[in-house]
């Protein structure tokens, strides 16, 4: 008994030599399988014959009495299945062929005339007619020539395909196509036309989609292919078609043990099987193998019919579809890694309000709103805090870009906007070093930002504005943008060393709310700035319509608010707001 197909070739070797080794001890394994298959097969063929015996009176022994006489050519004729034209060939005085005469057909050819020819397209037939005055067209095709040649030769030609066409009595053209044979018998040339539609659709098939059939006897070795085989295989026309074991010679080592499990399959266990089959003889492609046992009732598997298809490109441009899909996986993993680096650097920066914020006149809330995509962590940053001096360093910036270069330039900023606010020197001053900073920083390293100081002794706040929206001042419930400084809001930070900055001033009173907020709260594709503004003081006044009452909490419900209001659950760009309430103590809110 052959082993199970699991033992067969167990590991490739790294040398050529042990791999030359695996794959000859494969094919050892295959032939044997096909070999104690063919000895299946003439063990039943011997127990199952029946020897030929000669009768004692002749092959055929003593005729039958009452044999009826041979019928007509005509009524032979009409028994055939298929369509037959008789044609007469008229000669001139040379002896030479100088036309064709249709004289006669069988029923076939009456049937498939009325089948497939509208009535009224052809005259009446008078008996005896010229054929190509009668079908113009046909002597545009091989007929002309396979009639001579039969003429001539005494010999059936053909098959050959003839197409033709008819023109309607309602001007519809009416197509003709059949395989044609031309033969000669006593004088007269018996014209036969074949349907071969489903066989000429089945082999346009075949070369549509690659794919074909075959079927190999293993009891006399033949194999029966389709037109298509030698195509899908990479054959030429003079090279022969290969058994089971030439097949397997043609694929790499890898497609052997599953060729090797789909033949045991339908061989052993009868049943059908299937496999993808490298093939690297004559050339590189992959082929789907799908085969069939086929045998006698009781007997063994005789034949093996399989089909094959030609799924090299499918397989390549899933391959390439699935590098792709690991690709952008990988690439996913990367960008998340990123943005959960960038996520927690800016965690690790973004302050928490100290408690002596409260002690110095200043409630303070803060909302930062992501982009809604994915590994998307932007530069949006912000400060409040009590310097030494007693005064209050109020500031909200939004780096260039995305991701980890942003959040780097952001912490770079803001950590030195701390260190440098320690000098006591002006919010202008303040904001020229900063802009020095990013402008060192290179090329891509720009921000914009607005930074301010208040003043809890004086009710002051004085500001600076790099490039960025101007700040929103909220007083008794009715939303207003501060005035810029004199001069305009200078240029983002980053882009003109050694610029100099100015400063705006505004006096603030017990419960004004000033907001400092990024463009991605308010700018919308397609929409202008004036446009964003006036929404961006409607959604204000719409908020604080029923009043901020007093505490933390409750500034941060209504920037919340704020927030949701403009950009939705999913914002197209990083929001961020902070807000600064003044309190004397004894105000107990709106």
């Amino acid at each position: 008994m052959v082993d199970e197909p699991v033992g067969v070739g167990d590991g490739i070797g790294d040398s050529t030599g042990t791999r030359n080794s695996v794959t000859g001890g494969r094919l050892e394994a295959l032939e044997k399988l096909l070999a104690e298959q063919r000895g299946e097969i003439a063990r039943y063929a011997a127990e199952h014959s029946v020897p030929v015996r000669e009768p004692p009176d002749g092959p055929c022994g003593p005729p039958p009495p009452g044999l009826p006489p041979v019928p007509p050519a005509p009524d032979l004729l009409d028994a055939l299945p298929i369509a037959v034209m008789v044609v007469l060939p008229v000669f001139d005085e040379r002896g030479e062929v100088r036309d064709f005469c249709y004289v006669g057909q069988n029923a076939a050819t009456l049937e498939r005339s009325a089948r497939d020819i509208p009535a009224g397209t052809l005259p009446p037939w008078s008996g005896s007619v010229p054929l190509f005055e009668r079908f113009p067209n046909m002597a545009d095709t091989p007929i002309p020539r396979l009639l001579a040649e039969a003429l001539r030769t005494g010999r059936t030609q053909g098959p050959e395909m003839a197409e033709w066409s008819l023109s309607g009595p309602d001007g519809r053209v009416v197509r003709m196509s059949s395989e044609v044979r031309a033969t000669p018998c006593h004088g007269l040339l018996l014209l036969t036309w074949e349907g071969e539609q489903e066989t000429r659709t089945a082999q346009a098939a075949q070369r549509l989609v690659r794919v074909c059939w075959a079927e190999w006897n293993l009891g006399d070795g033949t194999v029966e292919p389709s037109s298509a085989l030698r195509d899908v295989l990479g054959l030429s026309a003079s090279q022969p078609v290969p058994d089971l074991l030439g097949l397997a010679r043609m694929v790499a080592p890898v497609s052997l043990v599953p060729l090797y499990e789909v033949i045991y399959d339908v061989l052993l266990r009868k049943r059908v099987a299937e496999c993808d089959l490298h093939l690297v003889r004559p050339s590189e492609r992959i082929v789907r193998f799908v085969a069939e046992p086929v045998r006698p009732e009781h007997g063994p598997v005789w034949t093996v019919r399989a089909v094959l298809h030609d799924v090299t490109d499918d397989r390549y441009s899933r391959a390439r579809a699935e590098q792709a899909v690991r690709e952008a996986r990988a690439q996913r993993q990367r960008a998340d890694a990123i943005a959960e680096v960038a996520e927690r650097l800016r965690d690790a920066v973004l302050p928490r309000f100290p408690a002596e914020l409260a002690r110095h006149g200043i409630e303070a809330a803060a909302v930062y709103r992501p982009e809604a995509r994915a590994a998307r962590v932007g530069g949006d940053w912000y400060k409040a805090r009590v310097l030494p001096s007693g005064q209050v360093l109020i500031a909200l910036g939004d780096a260039r870009g995305h991701g980890l270069d942003a959040v780097t330039l952001m912490a770079k900023l803001r950590s030195a906007l701390a260190g440098l606010a320690f000098t006591g020197e002006l919010v202008e001053a303040l904001t020229g070093w900063l802009n020095m900073v990013a402008c060192d920083d290179g090329q891509e390293s720009t921000a914009t930002a607005v930074i301010g100081r208040y003043h809890p002794d004086q009710g002051l706040l004085r500001w600076t504005c790099a490039g960025h929206p101007l700040p929103i001042l909220l007083r008794e419930r009715r939303a207003r943008l501060l005035d810029p400084p004199q001069g305009g809001p200078g240029p983002p930070l980053g882009v003109l060393p050694g610029e100099k900055y100015a400063a705006a001033e505004i006096l603030l009173y017990p419960g004004d709310v000033v907001l400092l907020y990024s463009d991605g709260l308010i700018e919308r594709r397609g929409s202008d700035l004036d446009q964003d503004c006036s929404r961006l003081l409607q959604a204000a006044d719409s908020c604080a319509r029923g009043g901020i009452p007093p505490g933390d909490q409750a500034l941060d419900a209504y920037v919340q608010a704020l927030v949701h209001q403009l950009t939705g659950p999913r914002p197209e760009d990083d929001a961020t707001v902070l807000a600064i309430r003044v309190t004397d103590g004894d105000i107990g809110g709106w």
